[in-house]
């Protein structure tokens, strides 16, 4: 496996994943964000938060 998404959750920080994927032996190489829409009651469709991947490289 050369290559590994990191999912940024909800509650957790940016700077965590980063050293969870150093810790595991994966360097970032790319960074995705994507918004995640929700629809209120009224029918308004708004942001509710940004979803947030990183894909990792192995360093050998």
């Amino acid at each position: 496996m050369n290559r590994k998404n990191y999912k940024v959750g909800k509650n957790q920080k940016i700077e965590d994943v980063l050293n969870q994927m150093k810790k595991e032996g994966y360097t970032p190489i790319r960074r995705m964000e994507k918004p995640v829409f929700i629809e209120r009651d009224n029918g308004e469709v708004v942001v509710d938060h940004q979803e947030i991947v990183f894909v990792g490289q192995r360093t050998d």
